[in-house]
């Protein structure tokens, strides 16, 4: 009984007091996040200070010449917000919508989300404000390789990794890994992960993300007597993390009903074949508009009536006006900070089982670990290894959390955040302050 009952989230515990309009800025969210941890662990408040503070916060400008032969200088961030359990481990995004508060928070929830999976990296995260669908190939090239050229002294293999995020890919790491070795004159093929495997990627590393949140969404299932067979489940957003999470679910044989990207979504209560939907946007751009499917808004999206809602976009997308109307049994989050602290309260009071982002989604740093590992040591897995392994850690880490819900009576938010805030930090404490 114990085991069917557990995945149901209890009453959380008191939270520092919220003020009475919602907080959206992702930065402080964060610090909501990490305080009510911090509270249930009764840190030192001289402890506090140093896990809510950034590490290191270094903004750059990034002069790039457009094709048309003018010069625009864009502004780029790489912040480290804790390296106490190892090197800095974090994507650089591309998006116009950037600020610096949010590349805080992104790097804050990198250092919790690498601590719930246990493995040995810090919380890092960059990002440029720029518009990449309006840039060319040359033009992204050129900007990618000048931000890499100026966030240089501070990453490197043992000191901070970057990885794809937003509008970054593969192509985006292999421009960044061949500027670092062309300054320091020899290759370092870890400086970054998620690259192609023609120059030292990892096998496995496009699909880790949503791999590793099928796996966090199984175990959850079990322990809710819900049968993966045949449920529906709703995505919103069909970048990289959606489609392939779409594509997997369907190979377990849920239902996928509905799919959304930033122009809008489709529905169909029968289900969508996921890799019609890839093609067709991969034809006109979205997935609005496909055949035999009803179009949907974004907000229609997430609060249809679905099994496991997969939120899979950008943050702060369930919020205080929408959580009341949620009806998805599960929330599983692909994208970091979907769900602000007033959305948490009011879905655990509704019964709703969120799984938190620094689990759910941890599979791709965890595969990022597997291509550093290789790189330094010069190895190469194959699929299956790194499928065995990933499932392995992506498990462990579930068992944690709800080993964690299971002692303090808490939802799996709170569970996550209170493991991985005690792991960083005890190891804060062994290291202690220099000088």
């Amino acid at each position: 009984m114990l085991m069917a009952t557990v995945m149901k989230p209890a009453t959380p515990p008191v939270m520092p007091r919220i003020a009475p309009r919602e907080e959206l800025n992702p930065f402080r969210i964060a610090q909501i996040q990490f305080d009510m941890a911090a509270e249930f662990l009764k840190l030192d408040p001289g402890l506090r200070q140093i896990l809510r503070t950034p590490k290191r916060v270094l903004e750059v400008s990034i002069p790039t010449k457009m094709d048309n032969g003018q010069v625009k200088v864009l502004t780029g961030f790489r912040v480290q917000h804790n390296l106490a359990r190892g090197p800095g481990k974090g994507g650089i995004r591309f998006h116009p919508n950037v600020t610096l508060d949010e590349v805080k928070a992104l790097a804050m929830w990198m250092t919790w989300k690498t601590a719930t999976v246990n493995i040995p990296y810090g919380g890092a995260k960059g990002g440029v404000i720029c518009d990449p669908k309006r840039m060319s190939k040359t033009e992204l090239e050129r900007m990618t390789r000048r931000y890499a050229s100026e966030i240089l002294p501070i990453i490197g293999p043992s000191t901070d990794i970057p990885a794809p995020d937003v509008y970054t890919d593969a192509q985006t790491m292999a421009w960044i890994m061949d500027t670092y070795s062309m300054i320091v004159g020899h290759e370092v093929q870890g400086v970054v992960t998620g690259k192609p495997v023609s120059v030292g990627g990892s096998a496995g590393r496009d699909e880790a993300t949503a791999r590793g949140l099928l796996y966090v969404v199984e175990e959850a299932c079990k322990l809710k007597k819900i049968s993966l067979r045949g449920a529906s489940v709703a995505i919103q957003g069909f970048g990289n993390a959606g489609a392939t999470a779409a594509r997997l679910f369907a190979e377990k044989k849920a239902k996928i009903i509905a799919l959304s990207d930033t122009r809008g979504g489709v529905t169909n209560s029968r289900g969508i074949d996921p890799f019609k939907a890839l093609r067709y946007k991969e034809r006109s751009g979205t997935v609005v508009g496909m055949p035999g499917a009803s179009r949907i808004t974004n907000d229609d999206l997430l609060t249809m009536k679905c099994d496991i809602l997969i939120p899979a976009a950008l943050e702060n997308v369930i919020t205080l006006h929408n959580a009341d109307a949620i009806k998805a049994r599960i929330i599983a989050e692909a994208a970091n900070g979907p769900t602000t602290p007033h959305a948490d309260e009011i879905l655990a009071r509704r019964g709703i089982t969120v799984l938190p982002d620094i689990l759910t989604n941890a599979g791709g740093v965890t595969v990022s670990y597997f291509e550093w590992v290789q790189n330094q040591e010069g190895l190469g897995w194959d699929i299956d290894e790194i499928r065995a392994r990933l499932q392995k850690i992506m498990v462990r880490a579930f068992s944690d959390v709800v080993d964690t819900m299971r002692r303090h009576h808490v939802p799996p938010r709170h569970a996550a955040m209170i493991l991985a805030v005690s792991r960083v930090a005890e190891a804060t404490l062994v290291r202690g302050l220099f000088p």
